[in-house]
């Protein structure tokens, strides 16, 4: 690994459901609308075209405002994008509440299943980040298996429904 490059980020998660539900909780909209996000936060608006180059644009809250754009999507296997926060039309921005955060992260989810039960593993790094960028995604670590924890939290729930 190169000096410069920040070591992924990866958290993997068991839930009792069949990947074939787990999958179509990730990728059609209305069911991801339900359940993604942080605890604390739900999906207000969005929207998604899901094909490589697609977009799922969606708020968070009030106006916290995130894009996907998927870079590879292998159902129901394997989904590919570059996460990054954004304007209400859909411009890269930075994080509100966090400036220093990467402008981009590579976010590559994979899903296996196993007696009826899927194993979610997502592996999140950032995409040419800032000396800062890179510190700050490589310091965040506690924080951000706590949002995820959070956000597989909600999926299950979801799944159980």
């Amino acid at each position: 690994m190169a000096a410069r490059e920040s070591k992924p980020f990866v958290i993997s998660r068991e839930v009792a459901a069949p990947r074939d539900l787990v999958w179509k909780a990730w990728t059609e909209e209305k069911r991801l609308a339900k359940w993604w996000g942080p605890k604390g936060l739900d999906v207000r608006v969005s929207t998604m075209d899901l094909r490589p180059g697609g977009m799922y644009h969606f708020c968070l809250g009030p106006d916290m405002w995130a894009k996907w754009v998927f870079r590879e999507i292998v159902p129901p296997e394997k989904l590919v994008w570059v996460h990054s926060f954004s304007d209400e039309k859909g411009g890269v921005t930075t994080h509100a509440m966090a400036p220093t955060w990467p402008r981009e992260t590579l976010s590559t989810l994979t899903l296996t299943e196993r007696g009826g039960k899927t194993t979610i593993k997502l592996e999140w790094v950032p995409i040419d980040p800032t000396d800062v960028e890179r510190r700050t995604f490589d310091e965040g670590r506690g924080d951000m298996t706590q949002g995820w924890t959070g956000t597989f939290e909600k999926l299950e729930e979801y799944l159980r429904g």
